[in-house]
């Protein structure tokens, strides 16, 4: 399942992004790459050792902490350094597939990777081509959103980044170990969170029906979370 998240980032906050990046020096993505995606992979990212690169990812760190949406889509209990990447003048990544397990960069901690996240830093009006094509039971399906949106999917999805052919494009991504592994369990738990909100929204926090939907929502956490 494909779950957006809008204005994960605010256009104020996106503009101080941009003038950071610009001035960034940038390297090849395929530093970064390794096996089967360092065959397919073109573009640049920011050293994920750059101490500003850091200050950007921890502040979407803390954001994404007090994003509900993506709190209840994911049910983080590790989430990988955001790190960025630029793509431009063709630059592109075929498909492939995401590590399963990667390493914390500067510790020992590893992280399962149960979903895969891009955060869209700038419009798709200041690019031409760029977007990313995921694969799941139900297709193909091409994404790219306003900035300051995030697509969140999981991670072993078959996915590719089109080539960008004009323009520039931005994007922060990073990989999440849910408190849930199984993504069908991860799915169910979000749609009745969904509708919990909905119903609490339109009759109240504290009305019966909300209420043991919410008992039965927890009951289900207890059951399947892994801390």
């Amino acid at each position: 399942m494909l779950i957006t998240v809008s204005n994960v980032l605010s256009e104020h906050e996106l503009k101080q992004y941009r003038q950071h990046l610009s001035d960034m020096e940038w390297q090849e993505g395929a530093l970064s790459a390794g096996g089967q995606a360092l065959q397919v992979k073109q573009n640049q990212q920011l050293d994920p050792e750059s101490k500003l690169t850091q200050q950007l990812g921890d502040h979407i760190l803390q954001v994404l902490s007090e994003t509900a949406k993506f709190v209840a889509a994911a049910l983080p209990l590790k989430i990988s350094p955001p790190m960025f990447n630029c793509y431009q003048n063709g630059g592109h990544y075929g498909w492939h597939v995401d590590n399963a397990i990667r390493i914390i960069p500067g510790t020992p901690v590893r992280l399962r990777t149960d979903l895969s996240a891009t955060i869209f830093l700038n419009d798709p009006s200041e690019y031409e081509g760029g977007e990313l094509c995921i694969k799941d039971t139900y297709g193909e399906h091409q994404v790219k959103l306003q900035a300051g949106d995030m697509v969140l999917y999981p991670s072993t999805s078959l996915h590719q980044v089109l080539p960008v052919t004009k323009g520039q494009r931005l994007a922060s991504f990073l990989w999440i170990e849910s408190m849930v592994r199984d993504h069908e369990q991860r799915e169910i738990l979000f749609d009745l969170d969904q509708t919990i909100q909905a119903l609490g929204t339109e009759q109240g926090l504290d009305h019966p029906q909300v209420v043991t939907l919410t008992t039965l929502y927890h009951r289900l956490i207890r059951l399947h979370v892994d801390t």
